[in-house]
């Protein structure tokens, strides 16, 4: 069974930075790759960016210059990178992979923005 946790998400003051993680579990996560989305409330789930196996990594026009996606060295382990965080950035985040023709998503993990 392929399971995938996010973590670190928190209550952060506009303008700081937080780290996301999207552990996999059940999979080769080294050659699959893995797609950042986020839900704020009231809305619908947007997509933030990919990374792929190659590690190239592509970011939606709001999160450019401010989100970086990277992956550990063992390749189990993926993260977002956020900085000069806005009032437009919290939500729930979510990472999804696909796998042998099916899609797994996490449970996300909060981030809120405060004044």
């Amino acid at each position: 069974q392929v399971y995938l946790v996010e973590s670190g998400g928190d209550l952060v003051q506009a303008g700081g930075s937080l780290k996301l993680s999207c552990r996999a579990s059940g999979m080769n996560f080294g050659i699959a790759s893995m797609h950042w989305y986020r839900q704020a409330p009231g809305k619908q789930r947007e997509l933030v960016g990919p990374i792929f196996s190659s590690g190239a990594t592509d970011y939606t026009d709001s999160v450019k210059g401010r989100f970086t996606i990277s992956r550990d060295n063992a390749r189990t382990t993926r993260y977002l990178h956020m900085h000069h965080l806005k009032f437009a950035d919290p939500g729930v985040y979510y990472c999804k992979t696909p796998w042998k023709n099916r899609a797994f998503w996490g449970r996300g993990t909060q981030v809120t923005v405060s004044g």
